[in-house]
């Protein structure tokens, strides 16, 4: 497809060879967006309408958008995080020409918000599909006017959920907005299985260290650092983890980890991950006090994890050591080493979650996108506020994915039905 000037701009577009193996072995591995792509090309639901979308440029993304397209949308994408973007896959994308792309690694502050105004200027979108909820953000504080007509979006993170439920609980948000993370098919697949799976690859390839025997601390016990502590345990490591929250400390306890603080943490932890969504969780009076060599790294959706900037004015000296490991020599002598300097370390250092889990992640994805245009069509549009995913959407798409994994399951028979709500039955 020829490209119009301003289409795209992505760091080397001889890249796309490479990028289109990448998303090959994707669509491979994601069965039910496959087949929702297959039962929706025809028909083209999206057909008229532009979705925008900000949202880690991966392989397994890739597939998404070249979906939507498929299915009649008009898409413009940008990257949701300056060092996740694989710039191999951007040149796939915008070689192919069905999507416009806006997204290469490395990329600073203003251009990584040139980008997203790229995906919504001149022609405003319908719909947005948001990863951290900067690009709704970047539509509410600088395009209000265009915020007011937007049919709807999504969110995929947990990070952007918490920020658009604070922003609807305060009145804010223009428009209705689909919590596509707290799907049960996302949130305890996507953040268990593949933050868990991600986040140790991510820093394996970053360090080459040996976990069995090492001290791993988690900072947070939800659904991702849940999944990150299971994995660990599963490759050798002792597991302790920090929380804020009573419950999830007491289920870390319960599930077989150590509990503490994180001020007793940093001075025994080999091996630290975040995965808060806070601020300042590891901060200077933590590094400091660390053991020589210990590696350090983030996993939440925002660098701010890790307060850099103390570390960096407690340190002599900062140095790349390998790819995306950077190695601090603190003034006390003592070394630590930084991953992905903060940022998502299982997308920055490593190729983000397998395919196999993103599948149902997606598949809400699109599914949400094509609620939002049936009830605008049909004059059912839901109102401004934050939404769950409706149960019955979230089942079937794990219906749809045993189903091409070869598994069945029972059904309740008509006798179960009736039991299950019939209040009267007693012992």
């Amino acid at each position: 497809m020829d490209h119009k000037e301003g289409q795209y701009k992505v760091k080397d577009l001889d890249l796309a060879g490479a990028g289109r193996k990448r998303i090959e072995w994707a669509e491979s591995r994601m069965p039910v967006l496959m087949q929702l792509r297959e039962k929706f090309a025809d028909s083209k639901p999206f057909e008229g309408y532009k979705i925008a979308g900000c949202l880690h440029v991966t392989k397994e993304t890739a597939v998404l958008v070249e979906t939507l397209a498929m299915c009649g949308a008009e898409v413009a994408w940008s990257g949701c995080n300056p060092l996740s973007t694989n710039d191999e896959v951007a040149a796939a994308l915008a070689n192919r020409g069905l999507a416009e792309i806006y997204a290469w690694h490395g990329q600073d502050t203003d251009a990584f918000y040139w980008s997203i105004d790229q995906t919504i200027n001149p022609k405003p979108p319908h719909l947005t599909l948001d990863d951290g909820a900067d690009l709704i953000f970047t539509l509410h504080h600088e395009h209000p006017e265009m915020a007011d007509d937007l049919i709807g979006g999504s969110e995929e993170t947990t990070t952007g959920v918490h920020r658009l439920r604070a922003m609807d609980d305060d009145g804010k948000l223009r428009y209705p907005v689909y919590a596509v993370n707290d799907a049960e098919t996302k949130w305890d697949f996507d953040n268990v299985f593949g933050t868990g799976q991600s986040t140790l690859d991510g820093i394996l390839r970053a360090t080459s260290v040996l976990l069995a025997g090492k001290n791993v601390v988690v900072a947070g016990y939800g659904h991702c650092g849940r999944g990150v502590a299971t994995r660990a345990r599963g490759m050798g490591a002792n597991v302790i983890v920090t929380e804020v929250k009573p419950t999830a400390a007491l289920k870390a306890k319960l599930e077989g980890c150590q509990v503490m603080t994180m001020d007793e943490a940093c001075e025994i932890g080999d091996v630290f991950v975040t995965a808060t969504g806070m601020k300042d969780v590891i901060r200077g009076d933590h590094f400091v006090r660390m053991k020589d060599g210990a590696v350090v790294s983030n996993t939440g959706h925002y660098d701010v994890e890790l307060n850099l900037e103390e570390l960096a004015e407690l340190s002599t000296d900062a140095r790349i050591v390998r790819p995306n490991n950077r190695e601090y020599t603190l003034e006390n002598g003592k070394k630590v080493y930084v991953l992905a300097d903060g940022r998502l370390v299982n997308l920055a250092a490593a190729e983000g979650h397998p395919s196999e889990v993103m599948d149902m992640s997606f598949a809400n994805q699109f599914s949400a996108h094509l609620d939002l245009v049936q009830r605008h069509e049909s004059g059912d549009a839901l109102e401004d506020h934050v939404y769950d995913i409706p149960q019955e959407m979230d089942e079937n798409i794990g219906r749809l994915k045993l189903e091409t994994m070869g598994i069945e399951i029972d059904s309740l028979t008509e006798k179960q039905e009736v039991y299950a709500t019939d209040y009267s039955a007693g012992t």
